[in-house]
Protein backbone atom coordinates (compact mmCIF):
# COMPACT_ATOMS: atom_id res chain seq x y z
CA UNK A 1 0.00 0.00 0.00
CA UNK A 2 2.70 2.60 0.87
CA UNK A 3 4.48 1.99 -2.85
CA UNK A 4 1.36 2.65 -4.47
CA UNK A 5 0.53 5.95 -2.61
CA UNK A 6 4.24 7.19 -3.37
CA UNK A 7 4.03 6.20 -7.08
CA UNK A 8 0.53 7.80 -7.27
CA UNK A 9 2.29 10.97 -5.57
CA UNK A 10 5.18 11.20 -8.02
CA UNK A 11 2.74 10.65 -11.21
CA UNK A 12 0.95 13.53 -9.82
CA UNK A 13 3.90 15.83 -9.05
CA UNK A 14 5.34 14.81 -12.73
CA UNK A 15 1.93 15.94 -14.38
CA UNK A 16 1.42 19.21 -12.07
CA UNK A 17 5.18 19.92 -12.94
CA UNK A 18 4.60 19.48 -17.00
CA UNK A 19 1.07 21.01 -16.30
CA UNK A 20 2.77 24.30 -15.34
CA UNK A 21 5.68 23.85 -17.73
CA UNK A 22 3.44 23.53 -20.60
CA UNK A 23 1.00 26.26 -19.58
CA UNK A 24 4.40 28.78 -19.17
CA UNK A 25 6.16 28.18 -22.48
CA UNK A 26 3.99 29.54 -24.62
CA UNK A 27 3.47 32.39 -23.08
CA UNK A 28 7.15 33.30 -22.94
CA UNK A 29 7.81 32.33 -26.43
CA UNK A 30 4.72 34.21 -27.70
CA UNK A 31 6.87 37.25 -28.56
CA UNK A 32 9.44 35.59 -30.62
CA UNK A 33 6.52 34.35 -32.87
CA UNK A 34 5.23 37.34 -33.39
CA UNK A 35 3.86 38.36 -37.35
CA UNK A 36 7.23 40.63 -38.23
CA UNK A 37 5.16 41.75 -41.37
CA UNK A 38 4.29 44.81 -39.11
CA UNK A 39 7.77 46.31 -39.41
CA UNK A 40 7.24 47.84 -35.97
CA UNK A 41 3.97 50.13 -37.06
CA UNK A 42 5.86 51.66 -39.99
CA UNK A 43 2.48 53.48 -42.20
CA UNK A 44 3.02 51.93 -46.01
CA UNK A 45 -0.84 53.06 -46.56
CA UNK A 46 0.32 55.58 -49.09
CA UNK A 47 3.02 53.08 -50.56
CA UNK A 48 2.48 52.65 -54.57
CA UNK A 49 3.73 49.04 -54.05
CA UNK A 50 1.73 48.42 -50.66
CA UNK A 51 -1.24 49.59 -52.58
CA UNK A 52 -0.39 47.37 -55.34
CA UNK A 53 0.12 43.86 -53.04
CA UNK A 54 -3.49 45.30 -51.64
CA UNK A 55 -4.80 44.88 -55.31
CA UNK A 56 -3.03 42.00 -55.96
CA UNK A 57 -4.47 40.29 -52.93
CA UNK A 58 -8.00 40.97 -53.26
CA UNK A 59 -7.97 39.66 -56.44
CA UNK A 60 -5.81 36.60 -55.71
CA UNK A 61 -8.52 36.45 -52.47
CA UNK A 62 -11.32 36.67 -54.36
CA UNK A 63 -10.14 34.03 -57.40
CA UNK A 64 -9.49 31.83 -54.19
CA UNK A 65 -5.59 31.63 -55.69
CA UNK A 66 -2.01 32.21 -53.69
CA UNK A 67 -0.13 34.82 -54.33
CA UNK A 68 -0.45 34.22 -58.05
CA UNK A 69 1.85 37.14 -58.87
CA UNK A 70 5.30 36.58 -57.45
CA UNK A 71 6.97 40.71 -57.42
CA UNK A 72 10.09 41.20 -56.72
CA UNK A 73 11.28 44.71 -55.87
CA UNK A 74 15.15 46.15 -56.16
CA UNK A 75 14.72 47.75 -52.82
CA UNK A 76 14.06 46.08 -49.35
CA UNK A 77 11.31 48.87 -48.16
CA UNK A 78 9.51 48.16 -51.69
CA UNK A 79 9.32 44.10 -50.99
CA UNK A 80 8.31 44.76 -47.72
CA UNK A 81 5.66 47.67 -48.23
CA UNK A 82 3.82 45.39 -51.13
CA UNK A 83 4.15 42.25 -48.84
CA UNK A 84 2.29 44.12 -45.92
CA UNK A 85 -0.18 45.52 -48.36
CA UNK A 86 -0.83 41.83 -49.99
CA UNK A 87 -1.08 40.13 -46.62
CA UNK A 88 -3.64 42.64 -45.36
CA UNK A 89 -5.86 42.37 -48.24
CA UNK A 90 -5.64 38.38 -48.74
CA UNK A 91 -6.37 37.68 -44.92
CA UNK A 92 -3.44 36.20 -43.76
Amino acid sequence: MKMNLRQGIWVLAVAVGMGVTGGTVPAIGAPFFQDHDQDHGQDYSKNKNYQQGMRDGQFDHAHNKDHSKKRHFKKDDDQKAYEAGYQKSHGN
